[in-house]
């Protein structure tokens, strides 16, 4: 019962971020529904587990999410973002929209800057890139979270989002841990993403 109310605890947090919940309520909410399916008293799990926990994570994370707070503003605020992701599409152009899309998205995203920096700054780009060359714009998501949000997340040796850099301390890793394994993990990543959205673009 206790890996289905993680697992009931996780569908549940993640339907309603997506509802517009904030993740403030949702988080300890989340965690007394897996506590409650595990039979564990609430108050208790709630104090001393759920609130230690989370006290301990933001002590030793919250310099890395300050800095790279700042840095993805620095980029922003700089033109340097809109500049990389320009010269990206100008050099591939609209015979290869969707590449550049997500090319544009995977170089922004892996020199530190915010997914969700990068998203605004994309769409605007992406948008005319699509209308020129007769792409539904209901792509246009997928191929920014392709480049955003996949290898150069979680895969990408040195990559420096928080999901490659909370586990290190736990494993005694580095960010450039498993080079070979990362590298072919993004390509099996990229290449799979980008025969689907081929492949939905030459449907559409």
């Amino acid at each position: 019962m206790g890996l289905v109310g993680v697992l009931v605890a996780l569908a549940l947090l993640v339907w309603l971020a997506f509802r517009g919940w904030s993740i403030l309520l949702l988080a300890p909410l989340a965690a007394l529904v897996a506590a409650a399916f595990a039979g564990e008293p609430l108050l208790a799990h709630w104090t001393q587990t759920f609130m230690t926990s989370a006290a301990g994570f933001l002590a030793q994370f919250f310099p890395l999410f300050l800095l790279g707070a700042l840095f993805g503003k620095l980029m922003e605020d700089s033109g340097a973002v809109t500049g990389i992701a320009e010269w990206m599409i100008r050099r591939l152009g609209t015979a290869r929209a969707i590449l550049a899309v997500v090319l544009a998205g995977a170089v922004v995203t892996y020199g530190g800057v915010s997914l969700f920096v990068a998203f605004f700054v994309l769409a605007p780009m992406a948008e005319a890139l699509f209308r020129a060359a007769a792409i539904p714009r209901r792509l246009m998501p997928a191929a920014i979270a392709l480049g955003t949000s996949t290898f150069t997340m979680s895969a990408m040796p040195g990559t420096p989002a928080i999901q490659n850099a909370i586990p290190m301390p736990f494993f005694g890793t580095t960010p450039f841990a498993a080079p070979g394994l990362g590298l072919l993990a993004s390509a099996i990543m990229l290449g799979i993403g980008m025969w689907w959205l081929t492949r939905a673009a030459a449907a559409a």
